[in-house]
């Protein structure tokens, strides 16, 4: 090839396709793969723009940020020491030429976190946070949420929705203690969890960048499944304990697991099947092997808030730990359902949610016994709304924050005692009492009022008033 020829590649390809890029006249994956695959040596193997000033077309739309980075960026990785987030560990730091920052969250995932420091070092993080957030979960995340009653379409307690804002909120704080470019994590581009942590980072940080490998074309091409990332585990010596077959994910913290895809992607299929013992029971029982004697459980409440369970006074995180044994031995909160995700698409989802479903039951039962009626169906047809606020990532959203304080003044009197029956699977009400209750027997007995509080007489007028308009209908659809 000819020097002319030469210079003339160095010199016009990397603006043309810069100016392509600005112009929108390619998809940015395609720019990137005639990038990679032009033989030249004003690029890298990654399609990075080296020369020509081509890299000042790309910052200037802000165009294609994965393939043109700053020397010094810094990224804080969500990071729990398995095969993905080991992988994105490695690749990030890699392709972003970022120095790493990991960040695990203890939420009560129960997972071994001893050597976790050592390991994200030997695959790349110049540090790493490990932060216990088990209580504050419980305090400031769960509590508010069983006060508003929010539970997504009518089954599914929101175990893995509620813990997403926590671990972004908190991936923040350290990105700014750090002086962090940007935030990354490893949820994919077809799931909530995308959009709850982005939604929490533009709520809380908005000048900071997130980084989604999922969501890039090279990331996928290059892992297009697990036995892929093994093998760049192995190629890079980042050690790992995975295989390549796994029948379905999970995700666990202190509310609840879930486990969805693989096996459980047909719809057809008995996740409560007990030949699936093996599968299904981290947190729970099946109903069918639960003891055969009930078991009684006592939960007192405060303004909303359970404070002891069986007469011991605890934290919200004693709380949890406390129930979810209970619930637990006796398969309670086990739901096995169809939900809308946020991004278009129905999914199948399996959970165990064992104290948090004996947690929400009581704190009804208690509401029942103490909250006004208006103020209860005022708070009750607010739920589906809430419940999707936190289901698609809207938690610190302003709206989720104004329907919270409705919430907070309903709870003032929400204070006294519950009793419930746990018997395989089930949950019953006992028993409820409180100092502050607004039932009044003497004025609901079938017998004679010895108050005198109700007159029956006063029923015939309100009943006239009430139909008023319905006989005016009547009439007139009669015509």
């Amino acid at each position: 090839m000819s020097s002319a020829s030469t210079s003339f590649r160095a010199f016009f390809l990397p603006r043309a396709l810069g100016i392509l890029a600005v112009l929108g006249v390619f998809t940015l994956p395609t720019i990137a793969f005639m990038a990679h695959h032009i033989n030249s040596s004003q690029f890298d193997v990654n399609g990075r723009i080296l020369a020509n000033g081509a890299r000042a077309y790309f910052a200037f739309c802000n165009c294609a940020p994965s393939l043109v980075e700053s020397d010094d960026m810094k990224i804080i990785l969500a990071y729990s020491g398995g095969l993905d987030t080991s992988v994105l560990l490695s690749w990030i730091k890699e392709n972003y030429e970022a120095e790493m920052v990991a960040f695990c969250a203890n939420i009560g995932q129960e997972e071994e976190l001893r050597g976790l420091e050592a390991k994200a070092k030997r695959t790349g993080a110049a540090k790493i946070y490990i932060d216990d957030l088990r209580e504050e979960f419980a305090r400031d995340f769960i509590y508010p949420m069983i006060q508003a009653g929010a539970v997504y379409e009518g089954q599914y307690f929101l175990g893995t929705s509620i813990a997403r804002p926590l671990i972004a909120k908190r991936m923040v704080e350290i990105a700014r203690l750090e002086k962090a470019d940007a935030i990354a994590h490893g949820a994919t581009g077809k799931g909530n969890d995308q959009v709850r942590f982005e939604l929490t980072a533009a709520a809380l940080a908005p000048e900071l960048r997130v980084i989604a490998p999922w969501r890039e074309e090279r990331f996928r091409h290059e892992f297009p499944g697990r036995a892929e990332m093994i093998s760049y585990c192995e190629s890079k010596k980042i050690p790992v304990q995975a295989s390549a077959k796994k029948p379905f994910s999970m995700d666990r913290n202190l509310l609840h697991i879930s486990y969805e895809a693989g096996i459980l992607e047909d719809p057809w299929f008995d996740a409560g099947d007990l030949k699936n013992r093996d599968y299904f029971n981290t947190l729970s029982v099946f109903p069918e092997d639960a003891p055969d004697k009930p078991e009684f459980v006592t939960l007192d409440f405060a303004k909303g808030n359970c404070v002891a369970v069986n007469g011991r006074k605890l934290s919200p995180l004693g709380v949890l730990q406390a129930l979810n044994k209970l619930g637990g031995k006796h398969g309670v909160g086990r739901v096995d359902m169809v939900e809308n995700r946020y991004v278009g698409m129905k999914s199948r989802g399996v959970y165990e949610t064992p104290g948090g479903a004996i947690l929400y039951f009581a704190h009804r039962q208690m509401e029942t016994l103490t909250m006004d009626r208006e103020v209860m169906h005022l708070r009750d047809s607010l739920i589906p709304r809430y419940a999707e606020m936190v289901y698609y990532g809207y938690w610190f959203a302003p709206e989720r924050l104004a329907l919270q304080a409705l919430v907070t003044e309903s709870q003032r009197n929400v204070t006294g005692t519950v009793r419930v029956k746990l018997y395989k699977g089930n949950i019953m009400v006992a028993g409820r009492k409180s100092a502050v209750s607004l039932y009044n027997p003497h004025i609901a007995t079938m017998e004679a009022d010895p108050s005198r509080a109700y007159n029956q007489d006063d029923a015939t007028g309100f009943i006239r008033l009430n139909a008023l308009r319905l006989k005016v209908e009547s009439k007139v659809q009669a015509k």
